[in-house]
């Protein structure tokens, strides 16, 4: 086991009733503030893998789970309260989020989750705040609904309700999808300036060869269930011929 790990996955396979294994004996030792990026063909267990770090797979019918999952050390599955903690100390965003958002306006969708935390209205009001100034919305933004902006801003509220939680491993399934390139770059440059501001670790999905290659330093290729290649986008694309067979 690596001591230095914020997050570890020991030995996992996930297997979804009725299917093969989604991901099958994974072992992944993620550090406190990484930038790590997953890339992979479609149905390799890219989301599963995501999902699985803060438990988010159990709660699919019929989902069969093996192996560990670690937050400093501890095995979230070991109890309630530690897969409870698990779920606010790992964010989420799922792709297009913003078709999750539900609240009248702005504000009260990125309030929801530090609300769900029990945290007094003073530390709300700054966590939302604080959380939309990280993505770019305005205050004015904030009081208007969420259904009345554009694509791309509604993908910025969906985000800044995950950051508002403060996660220490912010984990984001495609986050600029169907996002035009101006859009795309200022999505990603909210990602990066949270990890700045509070040394967050994050695990994103990307199928934009160039967004990894100019923005990780350590890339995780998976294919057929497991991780296929780990290393730098430099070691990584050495294997070019591999990567085409696998049509990244």
């Amino acid at each position: 086991m690596d001591s230095t790990a914020l997050c570890t996955l020991r030995d996992c396979t996930f297997a979804y009733s009725g299917e093969g294994a989604a991901l099958r004996n994974v072992t992944l030792h993620v550090r406190a503030c990484e930038l790590v990026m997953l890339v992979g063909p479609s149905g390799c267990g890219k989301s599963t893998l995501l999902k699985s770090i803060n438990r988010m797979n159990d709660l699919v019918e019929g989902c069969r789970i093996d192996g560990e999952i670690l937050l400093d050390g501890k095995d979230i599955w070991s109890d309630k309260k530690l897969t409870r903690q698990a779920r606010f100390r790992v964010g989420l965003v799922f792709q297009y989020p913003e078709y999750q958002l539900f609240e009248e306006t702005v504000y009260k969708d990125i309030a929801f989750g530090p609300k769900n935390m029990g945290l007094s209205p003073k530390e709300i009001d700054r966590r939302v705040r604080e959380a939309a100034g990280f993505v770019g919305l305005t205050e004015a933004q904030l009081e208007v609904s969420p259904f009345d902006l554009s694509g791309g801003q509604k993908r910025r509220v969906a985000i800044a309700g995950v950051i508002a939680m403060e996660p220490e491993v912010l984990i984001l399934d495609e986050p600029t999808a169907g996002l035009d390139p101006s859009g795309r770059e200022e999505i990603l440059q909210n990602i990066e300036s949270y990890r700045k501001a509070k040394n967050a670790t994050i695990m994103m999905v990307s199928h934009s060869m160039n967004d990894v290659a100019r923005l990780t330093d350590r890339l995780l290729v998976l294919n057929g269930a497991k991780i296929a290649m780990d290393g730098t986008p430099e070691e990584v694309f050495t294997h070019a011929a591999e990567l085409e067979e696998m049509g990244l």
